[in-house]
């Protein structure tokens, strides 16, 4: 048992591959919950039986809802309405509010000591209102964006000049959007500045597909949004968060 629990609130896509992507890194027991029925617990039940393939001394079980889960140390909340083609992460805002709003509302009663890591869109907004909800001290509310937004822009750059992705290095502020900003002087590719690399014109090319990479993903899936890059974001942060590990 690896004696940290994450729980992980919402079992879709997301939730479900964060969920694994916790598991196969032996960072944390995991109760992964959503009210539709079976769901957790089906999915639960799938990562169970994938545990003897690994070398995770972790485990896993369902809850249906918040009371079932208990404390906890770290609570990721991915539950709520995802995007579909055409719309913005802004046209999700008032039916999440209310999910999310709710769900803080009870992890601050049940667990005042947990991390929230806020996943569901719009994400800025999301994790201000899980701060404000919670009361919490600001560093144990967090939204998973700019490890989202550095990988992808790292991958996109790797992508176009064809060298490994482990050897671009770079970071993403900001907004989960179109605030978001890539730190072109901190991008670095083999030890090599990034401008010194590619072309200006390159260099914004990939920074707007790094802006819209979820709507990119949205609009081929159709009826799904990101959930791989995203999981493996999440289960970066519980490893620097738990055992100050990962980038």
């Amino acid at each position: 048992m690896a004696g940290e629990t994450v729980a992980v609130i919402g079992a879709g896509n997301v939730g479900a591959t964060l969920a694994s992507c916790i598991l196969h890194r032996d960072l944390a027991d995991i109760v992964l919950c959503d009210v539709v029925p079976g769901l957790a617990a089906g999915k639960a039940l799938d990562l169970l039986q994938a545990l003897p393939l690994t070398e995770s001394c972790c485990s896993v079980r369902p809850a249906s809802t918040l009371d079932e889960i208990g404390s906890a140390d770290i609570f990721i909340i991915t539950a709520g309405i995802r995007r579909r083609p055409g719309m913005s992460r802004s046209d999700l805002l008032k039916k999440n509010a209310e999910i999310v709003g709710e769900t803080c509302k009870q992890i601050a009663r049940q667990s005042p000591d947990s991390i929230i890591v806020m996943v569901t869109n719009p994400l800025d907004v999301m994790t201000y209102l899980a701060f404000r909800v919670t009361g919490f001290d600001s560093a144990r509310v967090m939204g998973m964006a700019g490890v989202l937004d550095s990988a992808r822009f790292r991958a996109f750059i790797a992508q176009h000049t064809g060298v490994p992705v482990a050897e671009v290095d770079a970071l993403v502020i900001g907004g989960h959007g179109d605030l978001m900003v890539p730190v072109v002087s901190r991008t670095t590719i083999s030890g090599t500045p990034l401008r010194e690399a590619m072309s200006a014109h390159e260099i914004d090319e990939l920074i707007e597909r790094t802006r819209n990479a979820g709507g990119e993903i949205v609009s081929l899936l159709k009826d799904a949004s990101a959930f791989y890059a995203p999981g493996e974001s999440v289960a970066t942060m519980v490893a620097n968060i738990l055992r100050d590990e990962g980038h």
